[in-house]
């Protein structure tokens, strides 16, 4: 088919990447989730898909947000855990009612990313992008590439001590949390509402607990909201990895009979997927009248890593098998590295998590190891530290996939 020629053009595509990634990462203000930055950054990539790509229909659309949510059960749930040491020796069923509710609230926003405390939080706007190029024909089946133009705050742990400090920090935590937990409770069961008397075993348990009060307070500083990084890696590598396909297509004049292709920006993705979420809300009716494929592309960096997840947000959600194996197959015919595997607990999420979650045909597609690398969420995430191989290698295999897809592929 003559969209494999454009395969041959990989390396010219990445450095395009590269070029409109700078471009965005110096002249446009920084892109927090629901920021001026991330509109900027979804009206520049519009004018793209609608000028250089070709893409007869492009919206830019709004949705309201509360960006501050997503990372505020820290507060929440680590101000009640401080709080429920000394109350653990006075009102230990107290206590661990405290620490529950905390537990309870990391689940619901970080477990499994639901809007459980976001009216507590101010109010912002956010932006998606919605870009189709037609086919000459009748639609018969479509491809949606997706990718998310927020940036992230700054992890400063992961800056300072890498991903083997962060994550040893955060399971600390939560090991402390449950530690207290489970010595209320006990205490509550042996002595009722008469309190925990501090030379028991277990109020001598209570003591040493302390120890972990330190931890509780820094994981206060898990976020910098005043350090926003570039994100070019997450998330403008998976936002143009499908304007690039896109891009080349019209520059080689290629034109697809019964295909849609289309390509998704969706806006929060740092703030719990909160874009995507909007965007099926929206959308979803109106892409399920033909068999539709989504992509999600998020931080395509290291090609050793290049990854198909088959379950996305924390391993909670299942990715669509056949879109999985489609990616999986297309590399293996370009004889391109690529792993089968998942988003890992703790590892948060891809927007192809909220596109499953509301019953469409997703997955998420991952350049990154998720032990977690010093550029995530740091400063530097810059567009002077891309992979132009890793953005190769996608990119072909991107392609292989549309044409395979538009083969009949796997429908």
């Amino acid at each position: 088919m003559v969209i494999s020629k454009i395969i041959e053009k990989k390396n010219e595509a990445a450095k395009y990447m590269v070029k409109e990634i700078t471009h965005i990462c110096r002249n446009f203000e920084k892109r927090p989730p629901g920021s001026l930055g991330e509109k900027q950054a979804c009206e520049y990539m519009a004018e793209v898909l609608k000028d250089d790509c070709g893409c007869e229909r492009v919206e830019v659309e709004s949705f309201p947000l509360n960006p501050g949510a997503f990372y505020g059960w820290l507060y929440i749930t680590m101000t009640l855990a401080i709080a429920a040491v000394p109350v653990f020796f006075f009102y230990p069923l107290i206590s661990a009612i405290m620490i529950a509710f905390g537990l309870f609230t990391v689940f619901m926003e970080f477990g499994i990313y639901k809007e459980f405390i976001d009216f507590l939080f101010p109010k912002a706007t956010g932006h998606n992008v919605t870009a189709i190029k037609n086919c000459s024909g009748e639609v018969k089946r479509r491809i949606i590439f997706n990718g998310h133009p927020d940036a992230a705050w700054e992890w400063p742990v992961n800056y300072k001590l890498g991903g083997v400090g962060f994550e040893g920090h955060a399971v600390i935590c939560g090991i402390g949390a449950v530690y207290y937990l489970v010595i209320s409770i006990l205490s509550f069961i042996q002595n009722g509402f008469s309190g925990t008397d501090p030379s028991s075993t277990l109020g001598k348990l209570g003591l040493w607990g302390i120890l972990f009060v330190p931890f509780f307070i820094g994981l206060y500083f898990m976020r910098n909201k005043k350090r926003v990084v570039d994100g070019a890696n997450d998330n403008l590598s998976g936002c143009y990895m499908g304007i690039a396909i896109l891009k080349a297509m019209k520059d080689e004049g290629i034109e697809l009979e019964n295909t849609q292709v289309g390509v998704v920006l969706t806006g929060a993705e740092e703030s719990g997927l909160r874009g995507a979420k909007a965007w099926t809300e929206k959308h979803k009716e109106e892409f399920s009248d033909v068999p539709t494929f989504i992509y999600s592309f998020d931080t395509i960096h290291d090609p050793k890593h290049l990854m198909v997840n088959y379950r996305d947000l924390n391993s909670s959600v299942k990715s669509d098998k056949d879109a999985s194996d489609l990616f999986m197959e297309a590399a293996k015919e370009l004889e391109i590295p690529c792993k089968k595997g998942f988003v890992p607990p703790l590892g948060g999420a891809t927007d192809a998590a909220a596109f499953a979650q509301a019953g469409m045909r997703a997955t998420g597609i991952t350049g990154l190891n998720h032990n977690l690398e010093p550029y995530y969420h740091t400063r530097r995430d810059t567009y002077d530290n891309m992979n132009l191989e890793g953005l190769a290698n996608c990119y072909s295999v991107g392609v292989r996939v549309l044409e395979m897809f538009d083969d009949g592929a796997k429908q």
